[in-house]
């Protein structure tokens, strides 16, 4: 599927929506630092109550994004507005950040660190108490209060770390790469955090490249690439535009003597795995018609699942493809330099 027809046809999300009024809408930004082009143009809408994945690989713009959106850096061109005010305008106090790299105190104990970042904020001593020890015993570690963050293992320090960005209580939660480092018990501490966040009204926005943390939390995307926003939208959008479907089958034959498969029309055999076969459709075409298929031959079906595309697959396709095709104008260009004497 081409690109240009998946930003065409996954519009929500994108500047111009239904609610761009009441949004985050990043418009046309482009950041330079020397000759690298660290944004490219780049636009995409986060929609209120809502919680967006920006993924991306390493280097391809996500930090740099979230610090303009902060207003820690700014563009060399485009806008960014939140509820239709310029970020420049807004208060400190609206955005909460969550840093890849720690900004704790190594020394100060849990409590007065939290205390203190509360107090920036301007948020009273006994509100802030209140709020620490109920995220301190949602997060597992009441007794942590007087504890030196150095003391803490790097799972817990990611929690202070969560707790100081939303203790003032911001509109809008900005997180790059929140989950990394963690063990599984933590991610889903940190998993439940956010949900219990954006379900009281606020806007979540996080970077990674784990996909599978974005197609359990994410209801909007936008994949950057080396600068550019390849893709934005709603994850269902995303996933329809790239106009086919997956069929994951298995039968009594333990994913052997599948070859039949590869002759039905339309349908192409794409992995194998140790107990299921797993197969594309284009869109239009009736996906249970493999599954008549298999019947009519005789076979004991155990497992037949209908699914878009995984957010892996697409971040692959799109970025994969990218890459692909830039070192094929490069091997083309350079094709017909003389060579070195």
């Amino acid at each position: 599927m081409d690109a240009r027809l998946v930003r065409n046809r996954a519009t929500i999300g994108r500047p111009g929506g239904a609610h761009a009024a009441m949004s985050l809408v990043i418009d046309h930004i482009t950041k330079r630092f020397g000759d690298v082009v660290a944004l490219d143009d780049a636009s995409f809408t986060v929609e209120p109550g809502r919680i967006f994945g920006l993924l991306g690989a390493n280097g391809a713009g996500k930090t740099t994004s979230m610090r303009i959106v902060l207003d820690i850096l700014r563009p060399d061109s485009g806008t960014v507005t939140w509820q239709g005010a310029a970020n420049t305008e807004l208060p400190r106090r609206t955005w909460g950040y969550l840093p890849e790299e720690r900004g704790l105190y190594a020394r100060m104990k849990v409590g007065e660190q939290l205390r203190f970042f509360s107090a920036l904020y301007g948020v009273p001593d006994a509100d802030a108490r209140a709020v620490i020890d109920e995220w301190l015993e949602r997060f597992r570690i009441p007794d942590y209060l007087d504890r030196k963050v150095e003391e803490l293992s790097k799972g817990n320090q990611q929690k202070i770390q969560f707790m100081a960005a939303i203790l003032h209580d911001p509109e809008v939660l900005i997180m790059d790469e929140p989950f990394t480092g963690l063990d599984p018990v933590n991610v889903r501490l940190l998993k439940e955090a956010f949900l219990q966040m954006r379900d009281r009204g606020k806007t979540l926005i996080f970077s990674t490249h784990q996909m599978e943390q974005v197609e359990e939390l994410c209801e909007a995307i936008a994949i950057v690439d080396r600068g550019k926003v390849i893709v934005s939208g709603a994850v269902r959008d995303v996933k329809r535009a790239m106009g086919r479907q997956v069929v994951r089958l298995a039968t009594d034959g333990d994913g052997r003597g599948v070859e039949w498969l590869s002759n039905l029309p339309g349908v192409t055999f794409t992995a194998q795995r140790a107990d299921y076969v797993e197969l594309q459709v284009p869109a239009g075409q009736d996906p249970a018609s493999i599954l008549s298929a298999a019947l009519e031959r005789g076979e004991r079906v155990t497992r037949f699942e209908i699914a878009d595309p995984s957010l892996e697959e697409i971040f692959v396709e799109h970025v994969g493809r990218r890459a692909v095709s830039e070192e094929e104008e490069h091997l083309a260009a350079t094709a017909h330099e003389e060579p070195p004497a």
